[in-house]
């Protein structure tokens, strides 16, 4: 497999387009993705998978799972196969594990090592190497591992698993996914009851997962407010069948082009609605987006729907902080709906975005401001002054590598006066394989060489 930390620079220029239509499926969700490697790679047989995203972030997990000693294969008709080695079972790799541009990658399986006696090396692309991730350090230690990394907890860093693993009980200082689902992982190996308490909800798709293949995990509502999650470590998984629906992230950007875009309608098939991770539907819902949820069914334990979006002319709003967990990679994108609404809207409680990919809050208001929209940047989040749908673009993006930021002002150029031309658009294949090639099916018109 070639490195997924290797890109080649390509700028794309988004130019305004006719009314997008038609019927679309976006890749499988990128969370569930890494989730069924991971626990394929922890059950005791042979666990198969529909849908994977094959995104250059998946596909490095993929790798780090061969070198940790799991099977993992895709067949002919795009389906995956994994053959783990069972809880306990992981080998030490031989070669570093290189998650790309991947945060999510990297911090679950720290977790899953620092439960395991092995020593392993973690490395990234620039982008990833001055992500910080002591947050997963911290608590990854109370377990008993032990890390050497750069300044700050980056990477590279190497990490030696427990000799034998401490559950431990952790209120999260933050509201945090992959840090929920580190622990967790740590605790799968350890004798005993490790516990997870969380002050605002996160995505669940860990703790989904876990009962799907057969660990025993509880989710109680413990006092003011506060949600407790206690694992029974040293299961014997189970493998599964797994179908990965649609990534809601990936979505959001076929979504917000069709709102914006005049007189386009569209259909996204079978993306999952998870309550913990819907929340830009329904804040693009209370702006006024004319969004139809259809069909609306169960599939591996996720709720699942296909989306009609209609072109609608949008008013600004405060969104919620306490939104913000169920919708955090997609503020960059809401931010250019917010630029073609009507009136202010306001995203505060966001101050994750400073430290993904890229200072996602920077970032987009930078962008914002190149393409003549008013935005007012706050330590916690931005304020976007509406245009009433009359946005005059013309703008050049510096993206600092973020797939999320390429995508987002693509999309505004799309419905913008002036074409829009970002950087660097090579890193989208990280999350969104053919994004341009799905977005011209819609009538979207692209000129450059990404992709």
């Amino acid at each position: 497999m070639a490195s997924p930390s290797n890109h080649s620079s390509a700028s794309l220029t988004a130019e305004p387009s006719a009314a997008l239509s038609g019927s679309i499926a976006v890749p499988g969700d990128k969370s569930i993705s890494h989730r069924a490697l991971i626990f394929g790679a922890l059950a005791v047989g042979e666990t198969r998978i529909r849908g994977l995203l094959e995104g250059e972030d998946v596909l490095a997990t993929a790798e780090a799972m061969r070198r940790l000693g799991a099977e993992a294969e895709r067949h002919a008709d795009g389906t995956w196969s994994v053959h783990g080695v069972g809880v306990g079972g992981l080998k030490e790799p031989d070669q570093p594990l290189d998650f790309g541009n991947s945060g999510t990658g990297a911090r679950l399986v720290m977790g899953l090592v620092a439960g395991h006696p092995i020593t392993a090396t973690f490395i990234g692309d620039a982008s990833l190497s001055r992500r910080p991730m002591g947050r997963v350090i911290a608590p990854l230690t109370e377990t008993g591992a032990t890390f050497h990394a750069r300044e700050g907890g980056r990477l590279p860093l190497t990490l030696t698993g427990a000799s034998r693993a401490l559950p431990i009980t952790y209120r999260l200082p933050v509201a945090s996914a992959q840090v929920k689902s580190a622990v967790l992982l740590a605790g799968l190996n350890a004798a005993g009851v490790t516990t997870v308490i969380e002050e605002t909800p996160t995505r669940d798709h860990t703790e989904r997962m876990l009962r799907a293949f057969g660990a025993h995990i509880e989710v109680e509502d413990g006092p003011h407010g506060l949600i407790v999650i206690r694992l029974t470590g040293e299961p014997e998984l189970k493998p599964c069948d797994i179908s990965v629906p649609g990534d809601p992230s990936s979505a959001a950007f076929p979504v917000v082009a069709a709102l914006l875009t005049p007189g386009s309608e569209i259909v996204v098939k079978g993306i999952t609605l998870n309550p913990h991770r819907a929340g830009l539907y329904t804040t693009l819902m209370e702006m006024g987006g004319d969004i139809e949820v259809m069909n609306q069914r169960e599939e591996g334990g996720e709720p699942v729907a296909d989306l009609r979006v209609r072109a609608s002319r949008l008013k600004g709003i405060e969104v919620p902080p306490a939104r913000a967990a169920s919708m955090i990679d997609e503020y960059p994108v809401l931010a250019i709906a917010a630029a073609f609404a009507e009136g202010e809207t306001r995203m505060l409680g966001i101050h994750e975005l400073r430290v993904k990919e890229s200072d996602r809050i920077a970032a987009t208001a930078s962008g914002l401001r190149a393409n003549g929209v008013k935005v007012h940047e706050s330590d916690d989040g931005m304020v976007v002054e509406g245009r009433g749908g009359e946005v005059g673009g013309g703008g050049h993006v510096t993206t600092h590598m973020d797939h999320r930021i390429a995508m987002s002002f693509l999309v505004m150029g799309l419905a913008a006066q002036k074409p829009v031309t970002v950087d660097d658009a090579s890193m989208i294949a990280t999350s969104f394989p053919n994004f341009t090639g799905l977005m011209r099916g819609l009538g979207a018109s692209f000129a450059g060489r990404a992709q």
